[in-house]
């Protein structure tokens, strides 16, 4: 099982960057060597659906998921999306938090709790998943950051 959790100050209000977060085909320009599709008609609230698929070609494997905790954040309390994985190597949860710091900045905390498929095969690459997952989680998480603070405001 991989468990890791990455956080990171952004300098935009709490549900600007809920927006962004949840806006899942973001998370491709964000995310090296991925894409992302959605596969239900909508992208917000719970069972909206999405895969992303990391890698190059065939070297790579589809992540799919189901939004199963919406709660945006409002009137200055954290939101809180979880999603469930149901694809057929990583299976388990993701949440993530926006927790809003004053009017103009938030953080946000994003966890995985994983397991890779087939079972006996996590037992090795636990580690490694997580450590890759904190790495690549804190890249995109920054890089998000970075997009939203430039962002004009509305």
């Amino acid at each position: 099982m991989a468990q890791f959790t990455v956080s990171v100050e952004v300098g935009a209000p709490a549900e600007r960057v809920w927006e962004a977060l949840t806006d899942w085909r973001n998370h491709a320009r964000w995310a090296p060597l991925t894409t992302v599709r959605l596969t239900t008609d909508r992208m917000d609230g719970v069972g909206a659906g999405f895969v992303a698929r990391s890698g190059i070609g065939p070297l790579g494997f589809d992540d799919v998921m189901t939004v199963s905790r919406w709660e945006p954040p409002v009137d200055g309390a954290a939101g809180r999306c979880d999603v469930d994985k149901h694809g057929r190597v990583l299976k388990g949860t993701a949440w993530f938090l926006v927790v809003p710091l004053d009017p103009t900045r938030c953080r946000v905390d994003w966890s995985e709790d994983v397991t890779v498929v087939p079972h006996r095969l996590d037992r090795v690459t636990g580690g490694v998943v997580g450590l890759v997952g904190r790495a690549g989680f804190g890249q995109a998480l920054r890089k998000m950051a970075r997009e939203v603070e430039q962002a004009p405001r509305e």
